[in-house]
């Protein structure tokens, strides 16, 4: 007997940006697989009341709601559901529509009452057959309920997950609060406490104080040593007294102290108003954290567990372990479901238990590496002055990337406060050369993490020839002991000739780094650069905005993204915004593929289609240039359709840096200083370049540098993105679609 495989799909607790993205990618790749697949409004009060709550979904039922914030269909609270009886009716209304596979997207609440559920299933469907509700018959083709779930949470809070659906969003927002912030608070000398969500959970609270460049945070898992208080506010009155005119304390909704008791925003106030005599205001973010436009990463990293769902689903057997579907570098993870949430909340029963370590243990590497960074960052006081070890300098080459200035202030902080000088060098490569090198004190860079473009200036300059002896000359007139070189491609080509001219110039002996910052995401030894997340955001707005101007008519747009001859940028935009296609040079274009794509957009513009997203990278391919890809499909579309094109150009390159490119940068930043310092006090000279590698940082040899590239078209031999090029494809056509990406 034929087994039922309808899925049913529900989002449930609180909600999240990207639920929509993961939504629209489970129906897309069940109806590709040719399996019927059913909204379940309302989460688990839609499931127990039944009826037009359970409805089937179409492909184009979920056009057009990737960049649409909450859950199109609905989340809601269910007491019944928490009953046997209430369980009971679920299951026959999912039953009813012939539903066996369920993918819930919620938080550790939701999917624990989805694992009740199945594993009662045989004796929920052994009652509806004793009470005649169902017949044998039908009661054997629903042995078994397969569970799939999906983290639906902005507090990032869940084991198994680098990231959770709608965290990064989150973060967005907080980061924009703060900035908006810092203006009016340095307007008026004035200290502001930000409250955000987390109440297990100390992610938003740390990672907004880093990316915001907060001066103190109060995090439920690492509640600050007695005496807290005068710490927060000796650190805050350095600050002002270097010259600093605004304050921020990011405090998480769950902060407390180490006996336990709450620390609430308004006792902050009391005690930055009281102790310090001057005023403070709190700002309580709430809600607002979690609503408006998902971030390009939501976006994307959703549509990637929605499809991982479907496909695990599809694979269920009646011994199958539920799952849970995540990211971990950047890769799609599967692991025990009940496991994962068992390990989550072992996080609150550590803190409710006051055992903090316990409760650090349990978050991820890289968080307890960014608690470190904030410590350093925020516990060195700015009026102390240390004997100075060494002279270090910073410089910029290639192109301007956000999060180039956020990567500044880290290492010139960091640096001073492990009493090395720090110099910063103006204009790359040129400006070494002409001498434009200047020593940087704590309060130069002050704001520095939320600027946009690069500060010091930048060249793309990479020393050959006299240069070679210029540079040396300026290493040594500057008595310069270690090098931080933070750009991209231009950048690393200069290094490694400094590194290979070592025997030629005895200057070039001293510790050498690049920290990787280029939009293009082309850099060897990382898996992305910094810049590259703010430029994907910049075009994924841009498109927005382009497909609602085209939908208005039947229209299609072909737009140009920079990347060169790297599509990381072409290929992610295209997946976060539902682009049917994309043109890569990693793939070219063929005329074979031009005339396919030209009879599939006729095809589904005859049939009430109205708009049609093409993507293309700059360098996809030297004779199929946009205007000769824009100039066919508009002679093939002839009345059926227009053709517009879009070239985003350097809106790509600008911008105020999204939280990711500025956390990394932060983190790349800290490792550098280390790399560096470690160099200097051994009396080494080891010449490297760092960047993330499955979650990661590593630090490379520059000597490996030719090895890892393609010097042809300046970019990494291995690049992991492109391995979800058909995952992308596959959710963006339909031969029917009617409502476009």
């Amino acid at each position: 007997m034929m087994l039922s495989t309808g899925i049913g799909v529900l989002t449930s607790g609180g909600d999240a940006p990207g639920m929509n993205a993961a939504l629209r990618a489970v129906v897309r790749t069940a109806l590709s697989r040719g399996v019927p697949v059913y909204a379940i409004y309302e989460g688990y009060r839609g499931m127990v009341e039944g009826g037009d709550r359970i409805r089937p979904l179409g492909w184009d039922d979920v056009g057009g709601i990737m960049h649409r914030g909450g859950t199109i269909i609905g989340t809601a609270r269910c007491r019944e559901f928490r009953t046997r009886e209430g369980r009971l009716q679920a299951a026959a209304n999912l039953i009813a529509r012939g539903i066996n596979r369920l993918v819930v997207i919620g938080g550790d609440g939701s999917l624990t009452g989805a694992d009740t559920f199945r594993r009662e299933w045989s004796s929920l469907v052994a009652e509806l057959v004793e009470t005649g509700k169902l017949s044998r018959d039908t009661a054997a083709q629903y042995p078994f309920l397969a569970l799939v779930g999906l983290v639906g949470s902005i507090d990032n809070d869940f084991y198994g997950t680098d990231m959770t659906i709608g965290a990064d969003s989150a973060l967005h927002r907080i980061t924009a609060a703060i900035d908006a912030l810092v203006s009016t608070a340095a307007s008026h000398q004035r200290t502001f406490v930000v409250e955000v969500m987390g109440r297990h959970c100390g992610y938003l609270a740390l990672m907004g104080a880093i990316a915001g460049g907060a001066d103190y945070v109060l995090i439920p898992e690492n509640p600050p040593e007695s005496g807290w208080e005068d710490r927060m506010c000796t650190l805050l009155r350095a600050g002002r007294a270097s010259g600093r005119r605004e304050s921020i304390v990011v405090i998480a909704e769950g902060a407390r102290d180490r006996d336990g008791n709450p620390i609430s925003a308004d006792y902050v106030r009391r005690v930055l108003e009281e102790r310090m005599g001057e005023d403070a205001r709190v700002t309580i973010l709430g809600h607002v954290q979690r609503g408006g436009t998902p971030s390009a990463f939501d976006r994307w990293m959703s549509t990637l567990v929605g499809y991982a769902a479907v496909e695990e689903l599809l694979s269920a057997t009646p011994e199958s372990e539920p799952q849970l579907i995540g990211m971990r570098y950047h890769r799609i993870t599967r692991q025990p479901l009940m496991y994962c949430v068992e390990q989550t909340q072992q996080v609150a029963i550590a803190i409710n238990s006051g055992d903090y370590q316990r409760a650090m243990e349990l978050r991820s590497g890289s968080f307890k590496e960014m608690f470190q960074t904030f410590q350093a960052l925020s516990s060195a006081l700015p009026g102390v002055t240390r004997a100075r070890k060494s002279r270090i300098a910073l410089l910029h080459a290639g192109g301007p990337a956000p999060g180039m200035n956020t990567a500044v202030r880290a290492a010139v902080r960091l640096g001073l406060n492990q009493g090395h000088t720090m110099l910063v060098v103006r204009n790359g490569f040129d400006g070494l050369i002409a001498g434009e090198i200047d020593e940087c004190e704590w309060q130069a860079v002050d704001g520095w993490g939320a600027m946009g473009g690069a500060e010091l200036g930048t060249s793309r300059r990479v020393p050959a020839g006299e240069d070679l002896a210029a540079v040396a000359q300026a290493l040594t007139a500057h008595r310069i002991d270690g090098l931080l070189i933070i750009g991209g491609w231009n950048g690393y080509q200069a290094a490694h000739r400094l590194y290979q001219e070592r025997a030629t110039y005895e200057p070039f002996n001293i510790p050498i780094i690049c920290l990787p910052a280029s939009i293009n995401n082309d850099l060897p030894g990382s898996e992305l650069s910094i810049g590259a997340d703010t430029a994907l955001n910049a075009i994924v707005e841009a498109l927005d905005r382009i497909k609602q101007s085209a939908v208005a008519v039947r229209r299609t747009f072909v737009v140009e993204v920079m990347g060169r001859y790297c599509g990381y940028l072409a290929l992610m935009s295209g997946m976060a915004s539902g682009a049917e296609q994309v043109y890569l040079h990693e793939e070219g274009i063929t005329l074979d593929n031009l005339r396919a794509d030209i009879q599939t957009m006729i095809e589904g513009f005859r049939h009430g289609k109205r708009l049609s997203l093409i993507i293309r990278n700059e360098y996809a391919n030297r004779l199929y240039t946009t205007d000769v890809i824009c100039a066919l499909f508009e002679e093939e579309g002839k009345d059926l359709f227009d053709v517009r094109r879009a070239v985003l150009g350097h809106l790509q390159q600008g911008g105020s840096p999204s939280p990711y490119d500025r956390i990394q940068a932060t983190r790349l930043a800290a490792r550098c200083i280390h790399f560096l310092s470690e160099e200097l006090d051994r009396g080494t000279a080891a010449a490297a370049f760092i960047g993330f590698v499955n979650g990661k940082v590593r630090v490379f040899d520059l000597g490996e540098l030719p090895h890892m590239v393609d010097a042809t078209y300046r970019r990494p031999k291995e690049q992991w993105w492109l391995e979800l090029a058909p995952i992308a494809r596959a959710l963006a056509q339909q031969k029917y679609d009617t409502r476009g990406a």
